[in-house]
């Protein structure tokens, strides 16, 4: 029995504080933000259940190196369904899937380019401090609605040639973005032609994912475009969390292929340290056959580092999945 729980520890950990964060919400907060609880008087109870048996299954499969890719597009993609399906069915009336019952535009250039054009912060920018606070990079490479696409659009092995003059075009692209931003609100443009420039940046990402990251196998929207993005890759440097390539590396260059943000160049590589467009997503340690890569979170063993990340991202995204909404 105890074998078994020390085995299954960093499901059980999961199933545990996912349920004690969303049971706090179940019974402190007013609105009722469970979807079933919605429809169904107590709904929400069963709901915590099945969510929090989810993020232990969740932890079980990615607690194993070599399954983590796979087991993180997989989550990624299920947090984007049930985020843009809730989004669609709160448009053609349903309101109930509706956070407060108004209608946001879900452009993750927004969570920025939104506060600056109405002066204030939002529900959202709370939601992604939270994240950098607590996960560094997570928010790109398990929470971003866009990013899950664009995760998808970059199947394949990723080029060894990474983008050419990336930082200069991530810094450009959100300097544009918070000039037009300023622009918009200090000229009085109405709300109308705010969401119009809201839903062309959604339009100018989508079309970068359909044509660019599937093309080269790499993600474009996340690691050029996304002014977001450019933002964690500087804010992730608050959490103490890193990632590392200790000196057993032997510059084989095999984890280049497994990135897809672009941060695992030779000269990366090189330096004993990924790109700052590395995400910690974990995609590389299996990868790597020298076991170089890793993470670091103050004096703890790269084991016990790895596993309280996972605990902290999936906890995350278990929470989110069942209170994100529009």
């Amino acid at each position: 029995m105890i074998n078994t729980m020390r085995k299954h520890r960093l499901s059980i950990a999961v199933f545990i504080f996912a349920g004690f964060i969303l049971s706090m919400v179940q019974i402190h907060v007013d609105n009722k933000i469970l979807i079933l609880e919605r429809f169904i008087k107590g709904g929400g109870w069963l709901e915590i259940i099945l969510i929090a048996f989810y993020g232990a299954v969740l932890a079980s499969k990615m607690k194993e190196p070599s399954k983590t890719a796979r087991w993180r597009a997989i989550s990624w993609s299920v947090f984007t369904f049930v985020f843009f399906g809730q989004f669609l069915l709160g448009i053609i009336g349903f309101e109930k899937f509706l956070m407060t019952g108004e209608l946001h535009l879900p452009v993750p250039a927004l969570i920025l380019s939104g506060p600056i054009y109405r002066g204030e912060v939002s529900f959202m920018t709370f939601l992604f401090i939270s994240t950098v606070l607590l996960t560094g990079p997570a928010w790109c490479s398990h929470l971003c609605y866009f990013g899950a696409i664009d995760n998808l659009a970059a199947k394949g092995k990723s080029p060894s040639q990474g983008f050419h003059r990336k930082g200069k075009i991530k810094h450009i692209t959100l300097l544009v973005i918070v000039l037009f931003t300023i622009l918009f609100r200090f000229a009085g443009t109405g709300p109308f032609y705010a969401l119009v420039g809201g839903i062309g940046i959604g339009v100018i990402g989508l079309i970068i994912i359909y044509f660019y990251s599937r093309k080269i196998n790499m993600m474009a929207h996340c690691t050029l475009f996304c002014p977001v993005g450019t933002l964690v890759m500087y804010l992730k440097h608050i959490n103490p969390f890193r990632m590392i390539i200790d000196s057993s590396c032997t510059q084989c260059g095999l984890c280049s292929g497994s990135c897809k943000y672009d941060a695992l160049q030779m000269k990366n590589i090189a330096k004993g340290k990924p790109g700052l467009t590395c995400t910690y997503c974990g995609d590389c340690i299996a990868t790597c056959h020298q076991g170089a890569i890793r993470y670091k979170l103050f004096g703890l063993s790269s084991y016990k580092s790895r596993n309280f990340y996972l605990f902290l991202t999936i906890s995350m995204h278990v929470v989110f999945l069942a209170l994100a909404k529009i």
